[in-house]
């Protein structure tokens, strides 16, 4: 059985997303830079191991990243994904776990990388806005995309409720990219995303809108 494991900072709500899908896979460790993310106490009380590792504990950035990247091998996944992790990665961390090494972003990449993802689109006037699933690559929010979903931009949205909707499709999107690679249909091939049985669309595989529930 593959072994993935999960990295948060906050809330985990995209954690949980992953953790209720019922992945083909054992997640092995949920761990965290911050003691205070809630998520911990989410993922431990599913009986899943948590650990943190604790940025402000190190006196660089890439003293930490060797810190995180031992305390992941030490679980030996083959898939590491980054559910809301707010922390920049060294490109020594991100070569180690090349190609097995997930983020989801909140926005159609390669629009408004960074943060503050919905204020971005609210000040450009954008009418679709939505979130994207990549391989990551030292270049921050700009690896390969395996797949996207996106959602109307109404007239009346603020970041709130801009954010909320694209959540929504966040926590359909993630679970269904990480079934894909722990089935061993996804694989990053010369710098593309390549998935079993479907056709690329400039670069990415998008997926529709979530669709209306009936009454």
């Amino acid at each position: 059985m593959k072994r993935y494991v999960i990295l948060i900072s906050g809330r985990g709500s995209n954690m949980g997303s992953l953790l209720d899908a019922g992945l083909p896979g054992a997640c092995a460790a949920v761990i965290s830079n911050r003691p205070d993310a809630a998520g911990l106490a989410s993922a431990a009380g599913r009986g899943i191991a948590t650990a943190v590792i604790d940025h402000r504990g190190f006196a660089s950035r890439a003293e930490f990243d060797i810190a995180l990247a031992a305390g992941i091998e030490r679980h030996a996944p083959d898939l590491v994904l980054l559910a809301g992790f707010m922390r920049i990665l060294t490109d020594d961390f991100v070569r180690r776990f090349e190609g097995r090494l997930l983020n989801i972003h909140p926005s159609l990449l390669p629009l408004f990388p960074g943060i503050k993802t919905h204020a971005q689109a609210l000040a450009a006037g954008v009418r679709i806005h939505g979130c994207s699933v990549h391989f990551v690559t030292p270049a921050l929010d700009g690896g390969p995309i395996i797949a996207q979903a996106a959602v109307p931009v109404q007239a009346d949205d603020d970041e709130a409720s801009l954010g909320r909707r694209v959540l929504v499709e966040e926590h359909l999107l993630y679970p269904r990219v990480a079934r894909w690679f722990l089935e061993g249909r996804l694989r990053l091939v010369d710098g593309r995303a390549q998935l079993e049985g479907e056709t690329a669309v400039g670069g990415a595989l998008h997926v529709p809108l979530t669709e209306p529930k009936g009454n």
